[in-house]
């Protein structure tokens, strides 16, 4: 059986992964005070899972890791969750 990935065309495409690592709602008001160095609370903790979205479609969740060697500092994320893609996140 053929590898899917080698066959199809749109193999080669690329797509651009959002990362969600948290919300924030603050007011209007609040939002017109930040300045520079502002810190604004997101409702996650650092801990918690990461979601990875294609569009409006969440297809996996991981958790934030640092590279070390050559990308020593880049921020990465390790899969915990994936979606089918049939199904969508169980």
């Amino acid at each position: 059986m053929d590898d899917l990935s080698e066959t199809n065309p749109f193999s080669q495409v690329p797509i651009e992964i959002t990362i969600s690592v948290g919300r924030a709602r603050p007011q209007v008001r609040e939002l017109l005070k930040l300045q520079k160095d502002a810190v604004l609370a997101l409702d996650r903790r650092v801990d918690d899972p990461v979601e990875l979205w294609v569009g409006d479609r969440l297809i996996a969740r991981g958790e934030l890791e640092e590279m070390e060697g050559e990308n020593a500092g880049r921020l990465a994320v390790r899969l915990t969750e994936v979606a089918n893609l049939r199904g969508g996140l169980s």
